[in-house]
């Protein structure tokens, strides 16, 4: 029967995370489709275009595997950290294709495609960059390591996008705010993930004998 409960809240978790991504990418493309004109900003106004290429796209690929290897060493972890992240990304979704603005016009040509698969290019509000790993921080807030690693990488990435001209500030600034939103409406809609993740998968047995 644990094994059966176990079994069901990770699978849940996977849906939804497996949601958010694919929401995620088909707003983007969305997105593409309907851009605007690019608007001014007071930062990428005033600050040169940097080559992030490398740090853009196999800086997220390091901490996406920094994360399953702390989730792999703790896995009664994972229903609520997917679920948490796939909301947000659903979340994103819902933003970039109510906001259609176009991209900066000067900025940092991406070479690498790895990330194609997670998002199309087109998804500006809010920056995802800046986001997954300030949730990543929050889910992981207890633990001061992980959390100072997590928002360190939220900030750097932050930056990267703005060096290079790949988000506009606000996109940055507002991350923070939304994903803060994000989280705890998380830890009301997945309440027993939540209760598994701070108390591992006994809760789940205690829930059963109750």
């Amino acid at each position: 029967m644990r094994n059966r409960k176990i079994f069901w809240i990770v699978a849940i978790s996977l849906i939804v995370f497996a949601i958010g991504i694919t929401a995620n990418y088909f707003g983007s493309i969305y997105a593409i489709d309907r851009a605007s004109s690019p608007v001014a900003d007071i930062v990428l106004s005033n600050i040169p275009v940097y080559d992030v290429d490398g740090a853009f796209v196999f800086g997220p690929i390091m901490l996406w595997l920094f994360f399953i290897i702390v989730l792999v060493r703790n896995p009664q972890k994972v229903p609520f950290a997917l679920e948490a992240l796939g909301l947000l990304l659903v979340t994103r979704a819902v933003f970039v294709t109510l906001t259609h603005i176009g991209p900066f016009p000067e900025h940092v040509a991406i070479t690498y495609n790895f990330l194609g698969f997670f998002s199309a290019g087109g998804d500006l509000f809010f920056s995802g960059h800046t986001s997954m790993p300030f949730m990543m921080a929050l889910c992981f807030w207890k633990d001061i390591r992980l959390r100072a690693i997590f928002i360190g990488a939220s900030i750097f990435f932050g930056a990267v996008v703005l060096m290079g001209h790949l988000h506009y500030s606000i996109d940055v600034a507002a991350a923070f705010f939304i994903t803060y939103t994000v989280y705890h409406i998380a830890t009301i809609i997945f309440k027993k993930p939540l209760k598994v993740f701070d108390n591992g998968w006994a809760v789940l047995e205690h829930n059963r004998q109750g």
